[in-house]
């Protein structure tokens, strides 16, 4: 139960704002209408509530996050208090160095030939 608001549930969301895993609650509400956000397993909608105890998992920053609710917030709040209405399940983040290079094309050379694509399609199917 929010010890500031007095109430026992809210819209996922709304949670998932006031915690500051998203920056907007727009976005929170997209990515619960894009199938990227679950409430105890089963898929989300915006107005999904969610209250103390529940488990929440959401694609963010690249990553899947597992989150479970500590306290319910629907006011964004500092990141110090919005790390304690949350316990955070999720497996640490792999290190930068595991990650593949992006393709980077040197500045100029133009469209790929047929020869390029071929090269880049059996490169890519690995």
């Amino acid at each position: 139960m929010c010890h500031r608001c007095g109430v026992e549930q809210t819209r996922v969301d709304k949670w998932l704002w006031a915690v500051r895993l998203y920056p907007t609650r727009t976005s929170a509400g997209d990515a619960c209408s894009g199938g990227h956000v679950r409430v105890n397993g089963a898929s989300a909608k915006p107005s999904t509530t969610v209250r103390v105890g529940d488990r929440v998992t959401a694609f963010a920053g690249g990553r899947d996050r597992i989150l479970e609710v500590a306290t319910i917030i629907d006011k964004r709040v500092g990141a110090a208090l919005a790390a304690e209405c949350l316990v955070d399940h999720s497996p640490p983040p792999p290190p930068p160095d595991d990650l593949a290079p992006p393709f980077v094309r040197a500045r100029g050379t133009g469209r790929p030939t047929k020869r390029d694509r071929r090269q880049l399609d059996r490169f890519r199917a690995r």
